[in-house]
């Protein structure tokens, strides 16, 4: 359970004590968060998409994982620079909270470790968009920008 970035050793602990080891208690890792109150809230009027706040949940579950989400923010992962640079950084907290929640489930539904992706994982999923993007950004500071592919290496 420890291979999670951000969960050390006592939060592990506290999330297997609210959650136990058993997940055929819950049909799938999103009735979990439900269950947690770590999903993302829809309120949605005429069309228009409002933000909404989460539900409370377990009283004990939430703050853990929530403590653990902050310490993966101090850490180089992809997952919060992400979201904290849309959405603000507490809007981030709760996403990575539901992120490491949904991983813990799948790690003790399957009895499997947690792959590391590495912190550039979604800049070399998609190299183009990452690549357009940059472009855009470097444009938007007032350069003129024309890319010339780096020689291979054989």
């Amino acid at each position: 359970m420890c291979t999670i970035p951000g969960v050390e050793w006592v939060t592990a602990s506290g999330l297997i004590a609210e959650i136990g080891v058993n997940m055929g208690q819950f049909a799938d890792a999103e009735h979990l968060a439900s269950w947690a109150g770590l999903c993302p809230a829809s309120h949605e009027s005429a069309g228009k998409r409002k933000s909404g706040k989460t539900r409370k949940g377990s009283a004990w579950l939430r703050p853990c994982l929530c403590q653990a989400a902050w310490a993966v923010s101090t850490k180089k992962t992809a997952w919060y620079r992400r979201l904290a640079a849309r959405g603000g950084q507490k809007r981030a907290i709760i996403a990575v909270a539901h992120n490491l929640l949904q991983i813990a489930y799948y790690i003790l539904r399957d009895r499997k470790l947690y792959p590391e992706l590495g912190a550039d994982y979604f800049d070399n999923l998609h190299p183009n968009r990452t690549k357009r993007y940059l472009v855009k950004r470097l444009e938007r500071l007032g350069f003129h920008v024309s890319l010339v592919p780096a020689l291979q290496p054989l």
